[in-house]
């Protein structure tokens, strides 16, 4: 297949919007320092007119590193020059309380948090793709697979819902994992804070944080590495479904006639020497992005493992850290949409899968229980033997001849002390066998019946849109902290 196929797949998978790289560890750190002005400022630990020297060449030095092709530092020591040579040594007052064993976790936390935030939109809109191709395919008939091996039939749409329920979790653990990420280590120092009056909640809320982490050790020394390993896992969670569903679709592709396919064009792509060849291009790209997750979780957990607390092998900006991670986990989330609106499902060869071979069988066993009494194990072995008889005459379940049938009924019922009389005409045995007739008798609760799959289709928009409300909240939320934060920086600069 030509390269090119793929990186045009990959560049339709992944809209300019989204692409747009969030702030680099230069505006993180220059938002720790602003945040760190303020506070220092309303607390004392700052002259205000100093305060206000210091804003005017923090604004400055952020304008410089605006310019094209200008250094953005993002190591503190690196700026800290370039503030003091526009408002001379006492700019080092800024620094006060502070260590870079603060800052660091500090501006990963800001980094991972933006990066959380994306995934979430990311997953969110994967799970509304799933409902939206699960409602329209909820009454098409599929099969289902267990140990590799057609099972039963259920619909694309109870199928695609359960894919669904996944993602769901998947947002319940990011939600959760929020509330522990969203905690700020500013001002615990090197670790154990320092002698000047830093007000450590003020710095939280100054960065959007909820609060901070109490434990000065635990903020900068041992939450990064649990915290890393959290969100990786969470990534990785979530890329170990991607990749289920991409081999699920794989088992249709790699059929002579399979029912779902790929839509032709950008998400599929040409051999250089088979002209027949429509290769899933979109799909192993899916499968590939979900490796790299998932290589990436571990590699940070080997990284993380086995070092002593406070070392830097888990602080570090290499290796796939956690941020990186979750944007790759925000990539695959976009290219697995991708894969759900380009599906092309042909519902007759599916409806024809499920009716070549005996997928419906069990519900012949309930049936003969539930209506004539029949011990379920007598009839599952009643059903098992047609299966054997059917598939070693090369027929299928709709073409079994009856009176073949009512023999083999009577030869499993032998010396059960039940009369060897089938307890079902020809008609209800054939519609006991009928993959829609199973579908619709089906009871349970979660099951592919109609009104069960519209039930749960209900349920899970309505917790999408709940969990859509949580998004806009939090970035509402962090919008809300800058623009405070602006504000009292920006009254600061003005000073005279």
């Amino acid at each position: 297949m030509r390269r090119t196929a793929l990186w045009a797949v990959l560049a339709m998978v992944a809209p300019a919007a989204a692409r747009a790289e969030p702030e680099d560890s230069f505006a993180r750190v220059d938002a720790i320092n602003r945040a760190s002005l303020v506070m220092t400022v309303e607390t004392g630990i700052v002259p205000r007119a100093l305060g206000a020297r210091i804003a005017r060449a923090l604004d400055q030095v952020a304008a410089e590193a605006a310019k094209p092709g200008a250094d953005r530092p993002d190591d503190y020591l690196r700026i800290e020059p370039l503030i003091v040579a526009k408002a001379g040594p006492d700019a080092t007052r800024l620094h006060s309380g502070r260590s870079r064993q603060d800052i660091i976790p500090t501006v990963l936390k800001l980094e991972q948090r933006d990066r959380l935030l994306a995934l979430a939109e990311a997953l969110d809109e994967t799970r509304a793709a799933l409902l939206t191709r699960a409602e329209g395919e909820a009454d098409t008939i599929v099969p289902a697979y267990t140990n590799g091996v057609q099972a039963q039939p259920t619909t694309l749409g109870h199928y695609l819902l359960g894919y669904a329920e996944v993602l769901a979790r998947d947002a319940d653990r990011l939600h959760e994992a929020w509330g522990r990420l969203n905690l700020s280590p500013l001002g615990a120092a090197a670790l154990g804070t320092s002698s000047f009056p830093v007000d450590r909640a003020r710095l939280a809320a100054l960065l959007g944080f909820d609060a901070p982490v109490e434990n000065s050790y635990d903020a900068g020394q041992l939450a990064p590495l649990d915290m890393g390993l959290e969100l990786t896992a969470l990534a990785a969670n979530l890329a170990t479904t991607a990749g289920s569903f991409a081999q699920d679709l794989y088992a249709q592709y790699h059929q002579t006639r399979p029912w779902i396919l790929l839509r032709e064009g950008a998400l599929t792509g040409p051999s250089s020497i088979m002209p027949q060849k429509r290769n899933p291009v979109a799909l192993y790209a899916l499968r590939m992005k979900a490796s790299d997750v998932v290589g990436a979780a571990q590699a940070f957990a080997v990284m993380a493992h086995n070092v002593d607390s406070g070392m830097p092998d888990y602080k570090r900006n290499q290796a796939e850290p956690p941020g990186r991670t979750l944007a790759e986990a925000a990539t695959m989330c976009r290219r697995w949409t991708s894969v759900l609106d380009g599906l092309v499902v042909d519902r007759a060869r599916a409806a024809d899968e499920v009716a070549a071979d005996y997928a419906t069988t069990t519900e012949l066993a309930d049936t003969l229980q539930r209506e004539a009494d029949v011990p379920f194990r007598l009839g599952h072995h009643f059903a098992s033997e047609l299966v054997s008889y059917g598939r070693s005459h090369d027929l299928r379940p709709a073409d079994l001849p009856f009176p073949e049938v009512r023999r083999i009924y009577a030869e499993a019922a032998a010396g059960t002390g039940l009369k060897p009389d089938l307890p079902l005409d020809e008609a209800r045995f054939r519609a006991s066998l009928s993959a829609r007739g199973m579908i619709d008798a089906a009871k349970g609760l979660g099951g592919p019946q109609p009104a069960e799959v519209r039930r749960m289709l209900s349920g899970a928009r309505a917790r999408l849109e709940a969990d859509r409300d949580w998004l806009a909240g939090h970035r509402a939320g962090l919008a809300s902290a800058r623009g405070k934060r602006d504000a009292a920086f920006s009254d600061l600069a003005r000073e005279p």
